[in-house]
Order: C-alpha cells, then sequence, then structure tokens
C-alpha cells in the first residue's frame, strides 16, 4: 500500500514537472509599441498593442527612461483616468497613455527609452510568462524656428507667390499655410549652394478663400511643437468674370455619353441620344465629376519633385485667343431655365483645330490619359509643387516619365471631354490647386516674385 501511494506521489510529481516546464515553453505576451514613432514633445500619447490568449494580462507596466531615471507611465494595478484600455479582439488590447513634458515634468530634451513590461498566466496558471519591448525615442520640448528672408510679398486673389525662409532643426515639416491649406516647403540648397536650413514655398489665394484669410509660413516637429511667422505685405482683390452658358441637346448628345462611358466612378448608365436620362446625367458630369477629377488633380502633388526643373516664364499656346478666363463663374441654363452654376479653373485658349500644343516649360509629364470633364488631359511636374494642365487634347506626343523641355509639343488639340469646340483647358496648379496662369506668363512676375528671391537666398549663408 505505501509502495502504491509512493508511486502515486512520484507519478504528480512528474505530471507536474512536465506541465511545469511545458507551461514555461509557452509564449510571453507580444508585445509592440506603436506611438510615438520616434519623437515625445510636450503632449502627445504613447499606444502599446499587446497579444495574450483571451488578452488576459496579470501585470504590465509602462516606463519612459531618461539620464538614469526611469518615469512611470502606466500600470495594470493603478491605470489612472487618462489610460484608455481598449479591447481589439479576442487576443489583443491596446493602451493608449498621456507622455511628454504634461505628464512627465522632469522630462527633458534629449534620448530617452519607453519600455513596457507585461506578464500573463501560463496554462492552468502554473507559470508567470513575462515579456519586455523597449524603442529609443528623442524628446523634443522647444518648438522649432522660422523666419522669413525674402522681401516683398504681394498676393493676388487667385494668384500665386514664394516665400524663402529659415526652418530649424533642417528635418522638421514647413511650408505656408493659407486658412486651413498647406503648401509643403522644398530646400534650395541644391540650386543655390545656400544654407540647407533654407527652403522655399510656392502657396496661393484661392479664388474661393476670402481676401483676409491668415497666411503665415509655419515650422512643425513630429512632436506636435509648432512656429509660425507672418509675412504677406499686402492682397490684391481680382474681380473674376461671370458667364451665361446655353446648354443645348445637341451640346449634351455630343459630350455627355462619351464622359460617362469613361468615368466608371459616377456608377450611371450611358444615357442615349436625345433621352430625358441626357440632363441628369449632364448635372452629375458637371458637378459630382468635376469634383471627383479636381482630387484627383490635387493628388499629383504629391508626385512633384523637390527640385525646380523649369526656368523663365511659362509660355501661353502660340496665337491663341482666350475664349474663357480663370475663375469664370457660369450659369448653366437649358431651355431658359438655369439649372446649374459652377467655377471654370484655367483658362480656354483657341486658334485652329488640332494645332500641335507645347508645354509652357521645362518638367516632367505626370499624366497621359483620360482625366473626366477634362478629357485627353497632360499633366506636366515643375517641380516644388507647380504643375500645368491639359485638356481636351486629341492625342499625346508624350508618355509618363518623360522629361520635356519649354516648346516641346505634348499633343494636339481637340474637343474631348466637356468642351463646346476644339481649344486648350490650360491650368496652373501650385500644390495641386488651381491658380491664374497670367501671372506664370509674365516675365516680369517671374523675375521679381521667384528669381530675385533665390538670388537673394544664394547669397545668405
Amino acid at each position: 500500500m505505501l509502495r502504491w501511494l509512493l508511486g502515486l506521489v512520484v507519478l504528480g510529481l512528474l505530471t507536474f514537472g512536465v506541465l511545469y516546464v511545458a507551461a514555461g515553453r509557452s509564449a510571453p505576451p507580444r508585445l509592440t509599441i506603436e506611438k510615438p514613432d520616434r519623437v515625445v514633445g510636450a503632449s502627445g500619447s504613447v499606444e502599446v498593442a499587446a497579444e495574450a490568449p483571451n488578452a488576459r494580462l496579470t501585470a504590465m507596466s509602462i516606463t519612459l527612461e531618461q539620464n538614469g531615471r526611469s518615469f512611470p507611465i502606466y500600470t495594470l494595478a493603478a491605470p489612472g483616468s487618462s489610460a484608455v484600455v481598449t479591447h481589439v479582439d479576442r487576443n489583443h488590447v491596446r493602451v493608449a497613455q498621456s507622455i511628454g513634458r504634461q505628464a512627465v515634468p522632469e522630462l527633458k530634451s534629449g534620448a530617452a527609452r519607453i519600455v513596457v513590461t507585461a506578464t500573463r498566466p501560463s496554462f492552468l496558471n502554473l507559470r508567470q510568462l513575462t515579456s519586455t519591448a523597449s524603442k529609443d525615442v528623442q524628446v523634443r520640448l522647444e518648438p522649432p524656428r522660422i523666419a522669413v528672408l525674402s522681401t516683398k510679398h504681394y498676393v493676388n486673389h487667385g494668384g500665386s507667390e514664394m516665400v524663402v525662409y529659415r526652418a530649424t532643426p533642417a528635418d522638421v515639416a514647413s511650408g505656408v499655410r493659407v486658412g486651413d491649406v498647406e503648401y509643403s516647403g522644398f530646400p534650395v540648397a541644391g540650386a543655390t549652394g545656400a544654407d540647407p536650413s533654407i527652403k522655399a514655398a510656392f502657396f496661393a489665394l484661392l479664388y474661393d478663400q476670402p481676401l483676409n484669410t491668415p497666411i503665415a509660413a509655419f515650422a512643425r516637429d513630429e512632436a506636435g511643437n509648432q512656429a509660425k511667422a507672418t509675412f504677406v505685405d499686402n492682397v490684391f482683390e481680382k474681380p473674376f468674370k461671370k458667364s451665361r452658358i446655353e446648354i443645348d441637346d445637341r451640346f449634351m448628345n455630343k459630350t455627355v455619353p462619351d464622359i460617362v462611358e469613361h468615368s466608371p466612378e459616377l456608377k450611371i448608365a450611358v444615357p442615349a441620344q436625345d433621352s430625358p436620362e441626357l440632363l441628369a446625367a449632364f448635372l452629375k458630369v458637371n458637378g459630382e465629376l468635376r469634383k471627383i477629377n479636381a482630387d484627383e488633380i490635387a493628388a499629383f502633388a504629391a508626385k512633384t519633385s523637390a527640385t525646380r526643373m523649369w526656368d523663365g516664364p511659362f509660355v501661353q499656346l502660340g496665337n491663341s485667343q482666350v475664349e474663357a478666363s480663370f475663375a469664370d463663374h457660369r450659369t448653366y441654363f437649358y431651355k431658359g431655365k438655369e439649372i446649374d452654376q459652377q467655377t471654370h479653373l484655367g483658362f480656354d485658349l483657341a486658334v485652329t483645330e488640332h494645332i500641335p500644343v507645347a508645354a509652357a516649360n521645362a518638367g516632367t509629364v505626370l499624366n497621359t490619359s483620360w482625366l473626366g470633364i477634362y478629357g485627353n488631359c497632360v499633366i506636366l511636374d515643375h517641380g516644388m509643387g507647380v504643375q500645368s494642365l491639359y485638356a481636351h487634347l486629341m492625342s499625346f506626343d508624350v508618355r509618363v516619365g518623360d522629361t520635356v523641355t519649354r516648346g516641346q509639343i505634348i499633343g494636339r488639340s481637340d474637343s474631348t471631354g466637356l468642351a463646346g469646340g476644339d481649344h486648350l483647358h490650360f491650368t496652373m496648379l501650385v500644390g495641386g490647386r488651381a491658380v491664374n496662369p497670367v501671372e506664370w506668363w509674365d516675365p516680369h512676375w517671374i523675375a521679381d516674385r521667384i528669381d530675385r528671391k533665390l538670388k537673394d537666398a544664394r547669397e545668405t549663408r
């Protein structure tokens, strides 16, 4: 009997030992420090994702280490009122907690490390399994600095302008903010030999922004620290034209079915000739598709080169007659009844049918395809956020990725898209937004508003 009992004890111990060893081989919690990426500021948060069976943790802590000191940020036992714990799914939990100078008053600018430790129970609660994750970060508590270097900044309503400034540290995001629209700045060191912290930003006061819209150069680091500087000397009103556009069945029969067929994003059937659906389709094209196309055009701004590829004034289509101007406010009528209002964001330039269309300045081809109301459309990038658009073309003589020179033929004019006759719709773009091309055609404006400022930057050390 005693031997039998001893055997049971030995068997139990062996079983426990096997289970204990097996429990020790289970995976500890898997930890990921999702935020911050690499910088901690005066405010912000740390976000940690933890993976464990049933998201069950027996302990968890987040600390910030700097200069030999350790500052507790979060503990599972006493999470604090500002902690946000989210159960993402059955096995994942995310913890968000304030971090930065406001949460840790003793924090200093410089290097620091975030350390996360979490523990979960093993199978049958035989052991506690612990893992640790860490991330090195930079603490930035002082805002960046920005100083405007260029002079004489005058902005026309619907027009463009350029500013040269110094932003430090050199790696901060910077540019110009006009209302709620931001325009990126680009280093000018490569072109001028100047200090790499010196940047230039092209910006615009859009046709639909009020004259008193705030305009300021800004610098913003990853920690959210910001600095700004105002610099505009004056803003000038520019009257925009108003036009009455008569729409008839002939025009709609010519343009609408072709555009709808090329525009599956509208999610409507191609209307038949002279059908009652033709007018409704025209209104969707003139309104909804126009907005979609504006977003598509704006997206090309992200593909701009950081360096200036053009020189001198942009060239207007040779011997062309202006049929419509920039920011022309159009009211559309059908059979004597007002049906729509839209704004025409470009110049319509006409000569004769199917004439060669030249690049207005040097650049790189970003688009050679059908683009909604613009029909066959070429978009050129000239660098530093400046681009140009050529619409209603018949054909293309360039391909995406080609480098073109000023005056090089890029296509031929036609009436593709929403066009009543053969002409070129030409638009200048700054940061993906349409601006008045007249300034860009003016050699005096180019010399004073751009070349002068870059020359002064070259002489700045």
